[in-house]
């Protein structure tokens, strides 16, 4: 089953995608984590990402189709995938095609988590990272026991760069101009399944599974 995760930044596509992963045994491939961990790393790649994502602002598409066709080309995709945060344009989703082309696959569905944009701005705020292993918090909905420490390896939490509020108006701008066409795009391909992305986390996964499960 290979399947691909809309949403908005703060839909949570990360809590969701992580589900799905260990419920069906799929391959998680974030490249927002992947981008993030070259960061940490101070690679050639971090550093150049790390010049558009502190100001909000997309990656470039020649550094996302260089990781994407690397990691779905690796044995452990043979079987299905869960590809998450690409692409997020219609010249990368033409990209995509071109490289599952190449690896003889399709997707077979489409989720798009959808969140009005009051509720991202609050989610998103709110989000503090560990430092060290990268788990998400969230000051009102997810708060660690020790303020500023991560419950599970005590890492110092910050507060991402593309988590203040400017970068998050940023990124919601950008969203709307760049992103929300490929529901039209997936759509028109008879792919796309809405997800109410309003509800509590378990009922969103539920209604994942509902339509996951026509697939599986």
């Amino acid at each position: 089953m290979n399947i691909l995760l809309l949403g908005p930044p703060g839909a949570g596509k990360g809590t969701q995608a992580k589900k799905i992963s260990e419920h069906y045994s799929l391959p998680h491939i974030s490249t927002g984590d992947i981008l993030r961990e070259n960061i940490h790393n101070n690679t050639n790649l971090g550093i150049k990402a790390k010049s558009y994502m502190s100001k909000g602002e997309l990656v470039p598409d020649e550094l996302l189709i260089t990781i994407i066709r690397g990691r779905l080309s690796k044995p452990d995709c043979s079987r299905g995938f869960l590809l998450d945060g690409y692409p997020r344009t219609v010249p990368q989703a033409d990209a995509l095609q071109m490289i599952l082309t190449e690896l003889n696959r399709n997707l077979d569905v489409v989720l798009n988590i959808d969140v009005d944009d009051e509720e991202l701005i609050k989610r998103l705020s709110g989000r503090r990272v560990c430092a060290s292993c990268g788990t998400s918090y969230h000051v009102i909905f997810n708060p660690p026991e020790d303020n500023g420490i991560c419950d599970i390896c005590k890492g110092v939490l910050y507060q991402r760069e593309d988590d203040m509020p400017d970068a998050i108006r940023n990124r919601l701008i950008i969203y709307k101009k760049q992103t929300e066409p490929l529901i039209e795009y997936y759509d028109k391909k008879s792919l796309l399944q809405v997800i109410d992305g309003g509800k509590d986390i378990q009922q969103i996964f539920e209604d994942i599974k509902k339509v996951l499960n026509r697939y599986d």
